[in-house]
């Protein structure tokens, strides 16, 4: 039955190992607009019954607790930690920071709406606002050629002075959109998310309004990842993945004795 703790100390390497793939990437995107951390979450792997608790021990006695085994751990899953991060200020008019909940939506090359909070957006040739990538923002807003003085209110209002306007004219409204499990979007690079049947439906209105956050323009949020938490949650990984290894070495020279003795 010795192999069987080496099989249950093999669990805990691929577990912890996974675990340290988690904190690598969270640290690597310590510096990435809108980053939100992930954790690992752990379960336990099926338990062996041996005796089962309350069963007869005798004619007159049950077991109070019996004999359960346990086969290893495995990671049941990561979530992402949706906390706010820092909000920084750049200066740039077309950085936009949200301050609460909420995400900005942008069409994707394949025609979907993709989900980020990296406000990090720019101005295409065609005047329109668009992200990094050159996706445009949901709904799209058009700001003509010579526009000046650009100001977005908190609840996404754009304005602007036009040429040949002396007054600020409005140019759209942006909308920001809320999941009933944020959590259950999924990742897909480049800072994008997308909807799953986990995440629900998006409600889609005005910031600052019906529970969504408010739009601070000039700004960006930064990632909510915190180093000193990470890098103990690193050495609490690497210790536990030592004794796991420990383990296996100790299970192996219990069979070694055994060959040689018995």
């Amino acid at each position: 039955m010795t192999i069987a703790a080496m099989h249950i100390a093999r669990t805990g390497l691929d577990a912890q190992d996974t675990k340290m793939r988690v904190i690598s990437n969270n640290l690597a995107n310590v510096n990435t607009t809108g980053f939100k951390r992930d954790r690992a979450n752990f379960a336990t792997l099926s338990y062996q019954t041996i005796t089962a608790n309350g069963s007869p021990s005798s004619a007159d006695s049950k077991y109070a607790t019996g004999t359960n085994l346990g086969t290893g751990v495995r990671i049941q899953g990561t979530s992402r930690i949706d906390t706010q991060g820092s909000l920084n200020t750049t200066g740039n008019a077309l950085d936009m920071g949200i301050d609460g909940d909420g995400f900005f939506q942008v069409t994707m090359p394949d025609g979907t709406t993709g989900y980020t909070r990296a406000g990090n957006f720019s101005r295409s040739a065609e005047g329109n606002l668009v992200t990094s990538e050159g996706y445009q923002l949901i709904p799209g807003i058009t700001v003509p050629e010579g526009t000046s003085n650009i100001t977005i209110g908190l609840d996404g209002t754009v304005s602007a002075t036009v040429p040949g306007q002396t007054e600020a004219t409005e140019l759209g409204q942006l909308q920001l959109a809320n999941f009933p499990n944020a959590a259950g979007l999924q990742e897909l690079g480049d800072n994008y998310l997308r909807e799953t049947a986990a995440s629900g439906a998006p409600a889609v209105g005005a910031a600052n309004a019906d529970g969504r956050g408010s739009i601070r323009q000039g700004m960006l949020e930064g990632s909510n990842v915190n180093t000193v938490e990470e890098l103990v949650d690193m050495i609490e990984t690497q210790r536990a993945y030592e004794v796991n290894s420990k383990m296996i070495s100790a299970t192996d020279e219990m069979l070694k004795y055994v060959n040689q003795n018995l």
